[in-house]
């Protein structure tokens, strides 16, 4: 009977949607991955050399070849701002570990590629809120993304200056 009774539990625990929060106790509304407020940290985008031939949209990244953010939107690349720098930054030369070494988070799979998936039928993601970015955050990194609440629009950083999306 024990037994039984555990096996039930992680049947339910398994099946409820998780959600994460940084910095934080817990996830507002519907946010899959939330961050706290009134902060300066965003989130860094991957910088790749080869744009990934089966990304789905939606995808976000920065181009090391022509140094811009980028979009994947049905099957092609939206530049997200213009021509930036990766000037200063340390890239990783060791090979990618093989296997299935990625975190998906509101789906127990998914077949769309990359490093963090987040894919929920009924939650997104929550990107970090920043007030005024281009003042506060004094040494951003190229591909750093975030939301700010002056403009009420998704920042970029390009590694020279900041984009702003509405």
């Amino acid at each position: 009977m024990k037994n039984i009774i555990i096996i039930i539990v992680l049947f339910f625990a398994a099946s409820v949607p998780a959600q994460m929060a940084v910095e934080k106790n817990q996830a507002d509304g519907d946010g899959l991955l939330d961050f706290a407020a009134n902060t300066t940290k965003g989130i860094l985008l991957p910088i790749v050399e080869t744009l990934p031939a089966n990304a789905v949209g939606g995808t976000l990244l920065m181009d090391r070849n022509d140094q811009t953010l980028k979009m994947n939107v049905e099957s092609s690349w939206m530049p997200l701002s213009d021509a930036g720098s990766v000037a200063g930054v340390t890239f990783n030369t060791s090979g990618e570990i093989p296997g299935d070494n990625r975190i998906i988070m509101g789906a127990p799979t998914s077949v769309a590629p990359g490093v963090l998936v987040l894919e929920s039928p009924n939650k997104a993601l929550v990107l970090p809120k920043i007030a005024n970015p281009h003042i506060n955050v004094k040494s951003p990194y190229p591909g750093m993304i975030c939301y700010d609440t002056v403009s009420k629009s998704m920042a970029v950083f390009d590694g020279l200056k900041w984009s702003y999306w509405k």
